[in-house]
């Protein structure tokens, strides 16, 4: 029996891709990305209590799936910067629709931030995906 328009109380891809991107610190990697941090620094210093060690593991698993890129720039030192893909850029409308949720049921972590999250954040978040819709539309052409 559907409920709430779902066909099905299981979908293999739908829990693939909760695992994905559920994963401990993943969202906030994700929203950090979407607001512009590319370097491994930015995006350590924009979270708290993420260890370099979990960062790395992170982002390399995002470079697996194809949701970031990681490019070496070949100066001194060496600088190596993490994008999204358009597959990750992609994601900013889920990362928008959890932010709007969790603000709206949750209340905030007080060891995590003391000011709930930041408009501006979301107002990048939607700069985003007008980049990534018009990326598919010229791609389509």
């Amino acid at each position: 029996m559907a409920s709430h328009g779902f066909p099905s109380s299981f979908c293999p891809v739908y829990h693939q891709a909760v695992e994905l991107i559920g994963r401990r610190w993943t969202g906030a990697i994700l929203r950090s990305m979407l607001a512009g941090a590319t370097r491994f620094s930015d995006i350590t210093a924009s979270i708290p209590s993420l260890s370099d060690r979990l960062l790395s593991e992170r982002l390399k698993e995002l470079e697996f799936y194809g949701i970031v890129t990681r490019t070496v720039i070949p100066q001194t030192p060496v600088r190596i910067e993490y994008r999204l893909t358009e597959k990750g850029r992609d994601l900013s409308g889920v990362v928008e629709a959890i932010s709007i949720w969790g603000e709206t049921w949750l209340t905030p972590d007080p060891e995590m931030t003391a000011d709930g999250c930041p408009d501006d954040e979301i107002r990048v978040v939607d700069h985003l995906v007008d980049e990534s819709a018009e990326s598919r539309s010229m791609s389509v052409r």
